[in-house]
């Protein structure tokens, strides 16, 4: 038993102290399942045994599953995997049932497999720490509970209870599990932890699990109680209309939880262990550990930050623009103890800006007066361009246009600490060419926040030129410093997401041009898995600010000499705003209708493009909107924009909105099979247009190439 020690003390107690050999934390590898089966079958043969503690040698308590396994088994793997999944239950259903008290010490984070670890003890007492996370997230990575979370969850809370544990993946520290009764009791030490654990098997002897007594009963009742019924009765409705049938965990969770509600509890593990099979061998959940788990990790960890180079801490941040995307920047930075000098042309407008955080504050419960004002204290309104001195980083955060961009650069470079960092926060323009308007080109970098950005975690970090690595490690880790997600992409105009996104909307917008329904439109977009449908998205940007940078485009290509070819949604765009006059959400009209009471509804106008005769296959209308994305990232790969597939599959599903159940923009075309994607596209081209003629990168990756 390499990864479970096996002290017994004085009083024939034994800990089986988990400490999983060369990781970090414990999993439940190929290598515990055998040492936990071995450490049963000893207690088993104990005479005198009075207990067992479960605790960790590691930091945190239990880390989960094997990822690597799951990413690795197949559908044609699905039998023997599940006979392992039973075995290795029947090892912690053993543990369960040992006749003898068992204690889980908790000590750290467990989440997933680690807190069904602790499940099957009878009695469990954590260290009372705020950060001390517990639960079952396993949907978030497109699985389900295997390891008897479902079955005893449902078991402790009762169904209606353990559903947001379970299929919305809701964590909980240890003072908030004790108050759901979860957790047992609290220790403040790790002695105490050991000493209370000891006491509680002592003075318990004949412990049992509820569900292992006589005449258990489900709390809350049972699938036929009548509120219970009621409730099972919409359940699936409100779980389709969240997933639009993208994500399979969530209805498997649901099922798995009322069948096995329905049977003894061992019948009930061995249904929950045929629906995580199901879940694990399929593509979702292999789409999804890939990317929220693997990519997100490698992300996160430093794989695109320049290597050499001593981390870094911004001091002082200069923003430039209160509007909102500057307001945001600021509350972003303010949030994390990092002062901010908010400038606009005047103070007013400023203390404008600032006042968007005092809004985002007052929202926020949990949080002390004192706290959200030492946060707002952060924030220093201005409008002198000599206050950032001292900063050593300053974000240009105005208006798309070039000049602007460069007058207000250029002014604040003055000001600029040694050594640091001026970047822009444009959605479009390239970076070089705004970096002429800096005197240290070296020191000029993008930084594409998205809005909102007090919600959306991705900040794309842009390439010029002439930017140096140091520059790019230094803002790669001021990304990090205020809690976003940084991609790394080299310039070009729109860069990687704006330029991927901008396809989307085109696209929408291109099948009303067609004639489609614009309500059959939009909800292909949902059904796909996007959040919004690409009408809405062009109403949120605003058509007026689509046009200004086709125009800027335009105007920019044709300086170059080279051809410009207007975006397929030209027409339309030119119709709603000359003559509809219809510019937008933030106009009150564009593509829906916002009445001052009531929903925003799709404008009734829009039937100027309906042809009755066009009926798009609702394949088609979903496809196109995936398609036209992925071939857009594979073409941005092509050309060096992106650097890697991991910076493409995390930047599309934070940045755009690809759906999260593909795995990104490049990993939907490799889960739908390269072959099978290539022919795909050269389908939808023969039917829709050029844009989806599969490039050239892609179709080499068909033929045994890498992609």
């Amino acid at each position: 038993m390499s990864g479970i020690q096996y002290p017994k003390d004085a009083d024939d107690i034994v800990t089986l102290r988990m400490d999983s050999a060369g990781q970090a934390a414990n999993t439940m590898n190929a290598a515990f399942r055998d040492d936990l089966a071995e450490a049963v079958a000893q207690l088993e043969a104990e005479t005198a045994l009075k207990g067992v503690i479960l605790a960790s040698a590691k930091k945190s308590f239990f880390a989960g599953g094997d990822l690597h396994e799951l990413l690795a088994v197949r559908r044609e793997d699905a039998a023997a995997f599940f006979a392992v999944v039973e075995k290795f239950k029947g090892s912690m259903r053993r543990l369960e049932k040992l006749g003898k008290p068992v204690v889980a010490a908790i000590n750290g984070a467990a989440l997933g497999g680690g807190w069904e670890m602790a499940l099957i003890c009878h009695h469990r007492i954590a260290l009372n720490d705020p950060k001390l996370m517990l639960g079952l997230p396993e949907v978030t990575l497109g699985l389900l509970p295997g390891g008897g979370g479902i079955v005893r969850m449902t078991r402790l809370l009762g169904l209606e209870g353990a559903f947001e544990y379970l299929i919305e993946g809701k964590q909980f520290n240890a003072a908030e599990g004790r108050k759901l009764g979860l957790i047992h009791d609290l220790a403040e030490t790790a002695d105490e932890l050991t000493a209370k654990a000891r006491a509680w098997i002592l003075a318990n002897p004949g412990a049992k699990q509820p569900w292992d007594q006589e005449g258990f009963k489900f709390p809350g009742g049972g699938p036929t109680h009548p509120k219970i019924a009621q409730m099972l009765a919409i359940a699936p409705a409100m779980i389709r209309a969240k997933t639009r049938g993208c994500f399979p965990a969530p209805e498997a969770i649901l099922a798995a939880a009322v069948e096995g509600a329905q049977v003894d509890t061992d019948t009930a593990l061995r249904i929950e262990s045929r629906y995580f099979t199901q879940i694990a061998t399929g593509q979702v959940a292999k789409n999804m550990i890939g990317a929220f788990w693997f990519q997100l990790n490698e992300i996160k960890a430093g794989s695109s930050r320049p290597a050499g180079f001593a981390p870094w801490k911004a001091t002082r941040v200069g923003v430039i623009g209160a509007g909102m995307m500057g307001a945001g920047i600021a509350h972003a930075c303010a949030s994390r103890r990092l002062p901010v000098v908010l400038k606009d042309v005047t103070l007013e407008a400023a203390e404008k800006g600032k006042a968007h955080t005092q809004a985002l504050l007052a929202k926020r419960r949990g949080l002390s007066d004192d706290a959200k004002a030492a946060t707002l204290a952060l924030i220093q309104p201005t409008a002198k361009a000599a206050d950032f001195a001292g900063c050593d980083l300053i974000i240009e955060a105005v208006f798309e246009n070039r000049e602007l961009k460069a007058k207000v650069t250029a002014e604040a470079e003055t000001f600029l600490a040694p050594g640091g960092v001026l970047a822009s926060n444009t959605s479009t323009l390239p970076i070089t060419g705004l970096a002429q308007a800096a005197q240290d080109r070296s020191r000029f970098i993008g930084l594409h926040f998205f809005s909102p950005v007090h919600k959306m975690q991705l900040v794309e970090i842009i390439k010029g030129r002439e930017t140096s690595p140091e520059t790019l490690a230094r803002a790669f880790d001021f990304v990090l410093q205020i809690g976003k997600l940084p991609i790394v992409v080299n310039d070009s105009r729109g860069f990687f997401t704006s330029r991927v996104f901008s396809t989307f909307v085109n696209e929408g917008i291109a099948m009303l041009l067609e004639g489609e329904a614009p309500a059959a439109i939009e909800m292909a977009a949902l059904k796909a898995g996007m959040p919004v449908g690409p009408l809405v998205v062009a109403d949120e940007v605003s058509l007026s600010l689509i046009a200004h940078i086709a125009d800027q485009t335009k105007r920019d290509t044709e300086a170059e000499g080279r051809e410009w070819k207007p975006p397929i949604s030209e027409p339309v765009l030119r119709r709603m705003l000359e003559e509809f006059k219809r510019a937008g959400k933030t106009a009150g009209a564009g593509f829906y209708d916002y009445p001052a009471a009531g929903e925003k509804h799709l404008w009734a106008g829009l039937s100027a493009w309906r042809n009755p005769a066009v009926e798009i296959p609702e394949r088609d209308r979903i496809e196109r909107l995936l398609f036209v994305q992925a071939l857009e990232t594979i073409r941005c790969l092509d050309e060096g924009v992106l650097e890697s597939h991991r910076d493409a599959n995390i930047g599309s599903i934070f940045g755009i909105g690809f759906p999260p159940w593909t795995g990104g923009a490049v990993q939907y075309l490799i889960q739908y099979g390269l072959p099978a994607a290539v022919a795909r596209a050269e389908e939808l081209a023969s039917r829709y247009g050029p844009r989806f003629t599969p490039p050239a990168r892609l179709r080499e990756a068909a033929q045994g190439g890498t992609l």
